[in-house]
């Protein structure tokens, strides 16, 4: 299911100019290395709402943050 990405600089673009960086977590600066590997590397793949960070590498190469439900793809909020 394709969806589409208001990004701030270029307007509303495919998802296919895009890279997925991962869902959104909280940075803990005194985690110990295997907390700092799970948070980083192993996503929860919840189904619902979740804030995500996409990079525009076809446009202005810059990162957008995104709440997105994973259910229908819907778009509930953007901002950089």
């Amino acid at each position: 299911m394709g969806f589409k990405l208001d990004c701030p600089n270029c307007g509303s673009r495919s998802y296919h100019e895009f890279w997925f960086g991962g869902e959104l977590r909280a940075y803990e600066p005194d985690s110990s290395a295997e907390d700092d590997y799970r948070n980083t590397w192993l996503r929860a793949n919840a189904s619902g709402p979740q804030q995500e960070r996409w990079f525009h590498f076809a446009g202005c190469r810059r990162w957008l943050t995104v709440e997105r439900d994973t259910r229908d793809n819907a778009l509930r909020g953007e901002d950089t």
